[in-house]
């Protein structure tokens, strides 16, 4: 079986020791490399070529922001996962415009790291439920306002039942598996509803849900 390739960029020893522990635990998940500031988190990168990089947003150097920058701009196809704290969410604005792959707390369970890693191995968007609520008023000033993509009518009540599930941060997989259809019948609608709904991203199909009461 192909493990998830996974770096770790944190600056505290004892948080990067921690989630070794937790993500190697898993058989599906191999950490290849740590670095302790954003320098070394790009160059960590570009020499073992992860598939998903863990990134604290606040790094020694250079932080999330920009080592998230320098690696998009050098073409990195390394999918991104940001640890934060409550304090960091205003940062995740610029974050997301950089297309990064989720977004979680230090404090979320382990369950929940681990699926944050599988999702953004698998292309998918990992939204932890809580943080996504506490992001809403930060997200109203992104380039696209809420207010003029599409409305609830536009969507089928499929569609709008996952949006639901959107919004409380399930994957594709789970959300599959909660309505008993398929990975691709999932991926499909969700292509849908972002092109409904003009909308670019996982992120933003959760925000219109809560703004549009759908959750």
């Amino acid at each position: 079986m192909e493990k998830i390739s996974v770096v770790l960029a944190d600056d505290h020893v004892l948080m990067r020791k921690g989630l070794r522990k937790i993500l190697e635990m898993e058989e599906d998940i191999e950490v290849i490399g740590e670095a302790s500031d954003g320098e070394e988190a790009i160059q960590v990168v570009m020499d073992k070529k992860p598939q998903v990089l863990l990134l604290d947003i606040n790094m020694p150097k250079l932080n999330g922001i920009d080592v998230t920058k320098a690696l998009k701009n050098k073409g990195v196809d390394t999918k991104i996962v940001i640890l934060t704290i409550y304090d960091d969410r205003e940062y995740l604005l610029e974050l997301i415009k950089q297309g990064i792959s989720g977004y979680i707390l230090k404090d979320i369970e382990p369950s929940g790291l681990i699926d944050a890693v599988r999702c953004a191995s698998q292309g998918e968007t990992y939204i932890q439920p809580n943080l996504t609520k506490a992001l809403v008023a930060e997200y109203n000033r992104l380039t696209q306002p809420v207010s003029n993509q599409g409305t609830r009518k536009d969507l089928t009540v499929r569609e709008k039942e996952v949006v639901k599930y959107i919004a409380e941060g399930m994957s594709n997989g789970e959300i599959s598996q909660k309505l008993g259809i398929s990975d691709k019948t999932v991926k499909n609608h969700v292509s849908s509803i972002l092109r409904k709904l003009n909308l670019m991203d996982r992120t933003q199909v959760a925000v219109y849900a809560i703004k549009n009461k759908l959750v």
